[in-house]
Parts: C-alpha cells; sequence; structure tokens
C-alpha cells in the first residue's frame, strides 16, 4: 500500500478538488483499492499493474488537464508511513500529539541543507529532520510558526506538505491490511 500527500489542495478556497475526483484520477492511472481521508488530498491505494511513478504522473497530469493546476504529490509506502510514526522524536519527551506535525518532503535533502536550518527560527516551536520527514512540534500551531513549508522548501531545496498527527496516524491505520 501507498499514501499520497497532495499540497495545497482545497485550502483557503484554492485549488478545488473534490475527493470523488481524484479517487478517479488515481484509478484512471492504474491505481487500485483507491481511499481518500477527508478534503486535503490524502490517498492511499495500491499500484499493482503500473509502477508508482507512473500513477502519480498521471494523477498530477490527469489534475493539470482537467482542473487547471499543477499540485505536487508526495508518496510513502505504508512500511514507510508507520516508521515514521516510530521514529517521532517528540513522543518521548511526552509532548502532546495535538502540537505534532509531519512534514512530508518530495526529496531527501542534503546534510549540509539539513545543517542551514536555524533551530531557532520560531522561539516556541522545535522541529526535527530524519530522512526524508520534518517532525515538528508546534504548541501555538500551524498558523503561528515561522517553521513554515515555504521556509523549508527554500532551505531544504525540495518540496514539504504536512499532515497533523492525528491524520498519519488515521492514513497508516487505513494503509494497513
Amino acid at each position: 500500500m501507498h499514501v499520497a500527500l497532495l499540497r495545497g489542495i482545497n485550502v483557503g478556497g484554492k485549488h478545488k478538488l473534490p475527493m470523488k475526483a481524484l479517487a478517479e484520477l488515481f484509478e484512471e492511472a492504474g491505481a487500485a483499492d483507491v481511499r481518500t481521508y477527508i478534503q486535503s488530498g490524502n490517498v492511499v491505494f495500491r499500484a499493482d499493474s503500473a509502477p508508482v511513478d507512473d500513477v502519480i504522473a498521471g494523477v498530477e497530469q490527469g489534475i493539470e488537464r482537467r482542473f487547471g493546476f499543477g499540485v505536487p504529490v508526495v508518496v510513502r509506502t505504508a512500511t514507510r508511513l508507520r516508521e515514521v510514526i516510530d521514529d517521532n522524536p517528540f513522543i518521548s519527551t511526552g509532548a502532546d500529539t495535538q502540537h505534532l506535525h509531519v512534514g512530508f518532503l518530495a526529496d531527501r535533502p542534503s546534510d549540509e541543507a539539513v545543517a542551514s536550518l536555524d533551530p531557532t527560527r520560531s522561539e516556541t516551536d522545535s522541529f526535527r529532520v530524519l530522512g526524508a520527514e520534518v517532525h515538528l512540534h508546534v504548541p501555538g500551531g500551524m498558523g503561528r510558526t515561522k517553521l513554515t513549508t515555504d521556509w523549508f522548501d527554500r532551505r531544504l531545496g525540495t518540496t514539504m506538505t504536512v499532515r497533523n498527527w492525528r491524520t498519519v496516524n488515521k492514513l497508516i491505520e487505513m494503509a494497513t491490511p
């Protein structure tokens, strides 16, 4: 099983994309057992008859063609998503899970790019980059933090999409038979 995370759809009235249409695009691109979760672009699917990269390319092209905008899509296997949950560095510190988020990066950043990040950028918030994920602890909320996707994108040279801890756990539940 795979989980696709689309960035920036159905947020603030921009890039409207009905989940039913999104599921159809995945099926047309060769995915099976397609299920969506909430309206922010979370899709669980199998890719048995087509390579995952081909499925995602087909979905991205389909969104552009049918809806007129491009959307970055980040994919993780169910196994990797489980590792992300198990490796969260803030759980062992007793952090309130209501304040935890995970930023999923399209590409693994270089060690130099990670080292260039300012850990004091957002006074009450903290982050930890582990592989191609950014674990975030934001007690003040994502709307107030200076740890934005744009900042990480620029500093790490890749694209990030963020999900809250509840959503990450729901997606692994959906992706695990």
